[in-house]
């Protein structure tokens, strides 16, 4: 349940942070970049000693980092 629960999380954060960018795609792109945001959001995190607990805390986190993601992409292509 914790993996179909984490898929439901990505899609929803993909979306935000393609919204929040302007950006706009699928449902399976939003739910991979929604799932890339958790892991780099959750590393930039933890270079500034914050750690987030929670869905809400875990939302933020893959939202923070799926715009990292998006805007690293716009600057490399």
């Amino acid at each position: 349940m914790g993996f179909i629960l984490d898929l439901i999380l990505g899609g929803v954060c993909g979306f935000i942070a393609g919204r929040l960018m302007n950006k706009e795609g699928g449902m399976l792109r939003n739910i991979l970049l929604g799932l890339l945001g958790g892991v780099v959001g959750g590393a930039l995190f933890a270079l500034f000693g914050l750690s987030a607990s929670g869905i809400v805390g875990r939302a933020i986190v893959s939202i923070v980092g799926a715009c990292v993601c998006l805007w690293v992409g716009d600057k490399l292509f």
